[in-house]
């Protein structure tokens, strides 16, 4: 059977710094730059959830989208809009949040809740120019 990709594309504001408390402020200054700011600096984030699998015979649907919008509304949106990464995500808490760890986190959050298909990748777009995706492995 032939398989399709459907991509649900989302954004959401955050704030959040890059630093690594193992290190020295020293380090964390010449390693992260401006996104180590003490006080914090902020994003408009934009994710992209690709789920893969073969089209419902009586929908034509791999996952209906709107569901899929739901799901991610749940586990990602309400949790991470408008807050600090660093500070108020619990799934974050320890964790660096930099494109590419955001990205499987959302996958971590994500993947036992698809009820049609297979989560094929998250993408996370910090800007237009920067982007991380995970794909499970």
């Amino acid at each position: 059977m032939p398989k399709t990709y459907v991509t649900r594309r989302v954004h959401f504001n955050a704030a959040h710094r890059l630093h690594n408390p193992q290190k020295s402020d020293e380090w964390n200054r010449e390693t992260f730059g401006k996104c180590n700011l003490p006080n914090w600096h902020g994003h408009n984030y934009v994710v992209e959830v690709t789920v893969c699998g073969t089209p419902d015979t009586e929908t034509g649907y791999v996952i209906d989208l709107g569901h899929l919008r739901k799901i991610i509304e749940e586990k990602i949106l309400n949790v991470c809009d408008h807050r600090n990464l660093n500070l108020d995500v619990p799934f974050l808490r320890g964790i660096i949040p930099s494109t590419e760890n955001l990205a499987i986190a959302f996958w971590q959050q994500l993947e036992n809740t698809i009820p049609s298909g297979t989560l094929y990748a998250v993408k996370v777009f910090e800007t237009e120019r920067n982007m991380a995706e995970y794909r499970g492995e």
